[in-house]
């Protein structure tokens, strides 16, 4: 069994990520300083897997624990690094938290590859590089344009970096993969989204206000260009996401890369403005929403949404679950956390 390190292997899509590498029979250590998760996801991994990760507490920022983790852990095949902050709004209110934790964290990371001679490496992009695309829906060979937010700009530099380091290293093999709006949860409802505070994302703070939690949803902006006012994202189910970063790292592990960096759109390829993710949820789960428009929300570019011909084509990734699969979901695991009763 190769082994497979998961930095923030507890939180949202690195959970899931873990159950499909577990499932496919990797050995996976999980690296988490809890941050943005709890140490409960390690229960709900192993829950479902039946094969308990290996876990570390540990600050990516934290140099020294950095390098002694490596001289301890010689034998890893490949890395998944989805450790990083990742909400636009809070990137722009304190943006150099941004950049020493989304920044800093991947060179410590990429120093140890070199160290150690660890040639494979998947990292968690973001279709937030793309900037307010020219014209939807966006293929990869679209311009990186300025940022949006911070958060946006550290993951348009972390793609340079990458791109740098395996340019004059070509025994690196890497692979980015920029993703739209992960949603759902694992059909379990062992691992969901599990927000610490107020949610950041659009479905949680769905989820947290038809239980209760919420007073009310606030809409950002009901005046922008798209057909009902609000903005338009493309919502990926959490699972495909995970199975699509598992397939990335197979690709590197088998030698099937055609360059030693590739690049990959994940998403549905769909379009659904946060009004017709509102009333999906109402549908599908017979749930009212008490929301309100408020204003728009520094950050937030138009409308978004993924062609994903090249990860269909050349990775043999496709997203196969509904927007329905992934509310209803979300709505089972929110019962769950919650003691709320069908």
């Amino acid at each position: 069994m190769k082994k497979i390190l998961v930095t923030g292997g507890l939180g949202y899509i690195g959970s899931h990520t873990a159950v499909e590498l577990l499932q496919k029979e990797f050995e996976v250590i999980i690296i988490d300083n809890l941050s943005n998760s709890t140490i409960n996801v390690l229960e709900g991994i192993t829950n479902i897997t039946k094969k308990p990760p290996t876990f570390e507490r540990l600050d990516l920022r934290e140099k020294a624990q950095v390098e002694d983790f490596f001289l301890r852990n010689k034998d890893i095949s490949g890395i998944i690094h989805f450790a990083a902050s990742k909400a636009v709004g809070e990137s722009v209110e304190n943006p150099l938290l941004y950049y020493e934790n989304n920044v800093n964290t991947l060179i410590y990371l990429l120093q140890e590859c070199k160290a150690h001679s660890i040639p494979n490496f998947i990292f968690s992009s973001s279709c937030t590089v793309y900037g307010e695309p020219d014209s939807l829906p966006i293929t990869e060979n679209a311009p990186i344009k300025a940022a949006m937010s911070p958060y946006g700009n550290t993951k348009q530099i972390s793609e340079e970096i990458i791109a740098d380091l395996c340019a004059v290293h070509p025994e690196m093999n890497a692979i980015a993969l920029r993703y739209f709006n992960p949603i759902g949860a694992h059909h379990s409802a062992e691992i969901g989204e599990l927000p610490l505070g107020v949610p950041q994302n659009l479905v949680p703070f769905i989820t947290q206000t038809a239980a209760g939690i919420r007073k009310e949803l606030s809409v950002f902006g009901n005046d922008y260009p798209t057909p009902d006012g609000s903005c338009v994202r493309d919502y990926i189910h959490v699972v495909d996401l995970a199975k699509a970063h598992v397939i990335a790292l197979q690709r590197l592990l088998s030698g099937k890369n055609e360059s030693n960096l590739e690049i990959f759109n994940v998403g549905t390829g769909r379009g659904s403005s946060v009004m017709e993710v509102v009333h999906a949820f109402e549908k599908v789960t017979k749930q009212k929403l008490n929301y309100k428009f408020v204003g728009r929300r520094p950050g937030d570019v138009v409308s978004v949404y993924a062609d994903t011909q090249k990860a269909n084509d050349v990775l043999g990734w496709k997203a196969e679950k509904s927007m329905e699969d992934a509310l209803s979901s979300s709505w089972k695991w929110e019962k769950k956390i919650r003691n709320i009763e069908s």
